[in-house]
């Protein structure tokens, strides 16, 4: 997903991995992830994603490094000169 984004744009992804969060006090934007780790734990890799309204509240309850469960529609954004790959509309679920 990574390496062709454009393949997988549209497509219902589900994914099991740690919370993460950073704020962006230029933006005043709170950026989710979904990190997940390899077998030996030594590499990881995430993925952005932006919960929908319903979501919103439970947001504030979880905490960097809890087991989560997000499903949302992958697509990409530019900011920038960069490209990003973000899960939009998500459902969340603490594991």
């Amino acid at each position: 997903m990574m390496y062709e984004p454009d393949e997988y744009v549209g497509k219902v992804i589900k994914m099991d991995g740690l919370f993460n969060l950073y704020y962006d006090e230029a933006k005043d934007y709170t950026y989710y992830a979904c990190i997940v780790q390899d077998a030996t734990a030594c590499c990881s890799q995430g993925i952005e994603f932006v919960p929908t309204e319903e979501f919103q509240e439970l947001m504030k309850t979880v905490e960097a490094g809890d087991n989560i469960t997000v499903v949302g529609e992958f697509t990409t954004y530019t900011e920038g000169d960069s490209k990003f790959c973000t899960l939009k509309n998500a459902t969340v679920e603490i594991s």
